[in-house]
């Protein structure tokens, strides 16, 4: 797989009927390794071991309905509240990351008004703070510590 904009990390990877299967932490299961979940699965071990974000509290391919259709977020992290902090939006290296990437998770986001919302294709990451009372959001340096965020 490509090399990307992120730590090294180790995979259980397998194959299977002449295909290639990553182990999933989170979903505790073997899914179909894509280049999107090869960026996924990267960047949630970047999220977990880097930024402290706590493996229980994750949640990958969630169901959010959005006017009334059944979509899935890519990652949803939430708070000590449990309430979602967070939604991560990843795409392949080969996605560029462009408006239509910052609608789509702004669509997931109408339903669930998380205070952080996360694009990577793994070589370019955006995180932006929302401000709902003043109806703007800002685009910060890098992605907060879950730490720092936890009790959003």
């Amino acid at each position: 797989m490509e090399n990307l904009n992120l730590p090294t990390y180790s995979f259980k990877i397998k194959s299977e009927l002449q295909r290639k299967l990553i182990f999933d932490s989170i979903r505790k299961k073997y899914v179909v390794l894509t280049p999107e979940e090869w960026v996924r699965q990267n960047f949630i071990q970047y999220l977990v071991t880097e930024k402290g974000f706590p493996a229980s509290l994750i949640a990958v391919e969630k169901k959010v309905d959005v006017n009334l259709l059944p979509q899935r977020s890519d990652v949803i992290l939430y708070g000590c509240n449990a309430q979602p902090i967070m939604i991560v939006e990843c795409k392949s290296v080969k996605i560029k990351i462009t408006q239509n990437v910052f609608n789509q998770i702004a669509r997931y986001n109408m339903k669930l008004r998380v205070p952080f919302l996360v694009v990577s294709n793994g070589l370019q990451h955006y995180c932006c703070q929302m401000d709902y009372e003043n109806k703007s959001f800002a685009f910060l340096p890098e992605i907060p510590l879950y730490a720092n965020i936890k009790g959003f």
